[in-house]
């Protein structure tokens, strides 16, 4: 009888997350918040195409480009990200995606993300890693969770301290639940590179 060889991996978590509670200092927001002020909101989309869709999806966005002035910034999310990869998933990462993109959720248009994947056919595929900054105080705005679903282990809500940062791989669901009070900033990157290995 032939006996089916098996090659070793390393054991990983595919469904779970990492944080850092503290991941920047107040000092740094406060230079990301004056730093952001000149670059021109739009209105967030969905998919490949970013096509405009209230119902899936109502925020404002701007994007941060990759130049010297925002190095610092993209630096210290690849350590991040390099950290939870290590300690979790192990994947084949060598690329930041996109820009990264800040977002506000205004209570005033029921701001809000519906239950979405970071993934998706084109160069959507090519994401990994997803990353989320919360920028806001917590007393700031009402609702506007960050959910992430877990598949048999349920749903479980990010904790909502500015500064935090939220790391899990972007094929899990998740979502911004709406806003009914105030006005939730964040932001968020997407790291990757060929598909999933």
């Amino acid at each position: 009888m032939y006996n089916t060889i098996i090659f070793p991996t390393k054991e990983v978590d595919l469904t779970n997350y990492y944080y850092f509670a503290k991941g920047f200092s107040d000092e740094e927001l406060t230079k990301i918040h004056s730093d952001i002020v000149p670059i021109p909101f739009q209105q967030a989309g969905v998919g490949e195409n970013n096509a405009e869709n209230d119902g899936i999806r109502s925020s404002s966005i701007k994007w941060i480009p990759k130049v010297n002035k925002w190095g610092w910034l993209y630096d210290k999310l690849q350590n991040m990200v390099t950290e939870a990869n290590n300690s979790l998933w192990n994947f084949d990462l060598y690329t930041i995606l996109d820009d990264i993109q800040y977002t506000e959720y205004y209570a005033t248009k029921k701001g809000h993300y519906g239950w979405h994947q970071d993934i998706g056919s084109g160069w959507l595929s090519k994401r990994k890693v997803s990353i989320t900054v919360q920028l806001s105080e917590p007393n700031e705005y009402e609702g506007g969770d960050l959910e992430y679903w877990r598949g048999g282990d349920g749903c479980e809500t990010a904790p909502k301290d500015k500064g935090l940062v939220f790391i899990f791989p972007s094929y899990m669901m998740h979502r911004v639940t709406p806003v009914t009070k105030g006005i939730r900033r964040s932001f968020v990157l997407w790291v990757g590179g060929e598909h999933y290995r």
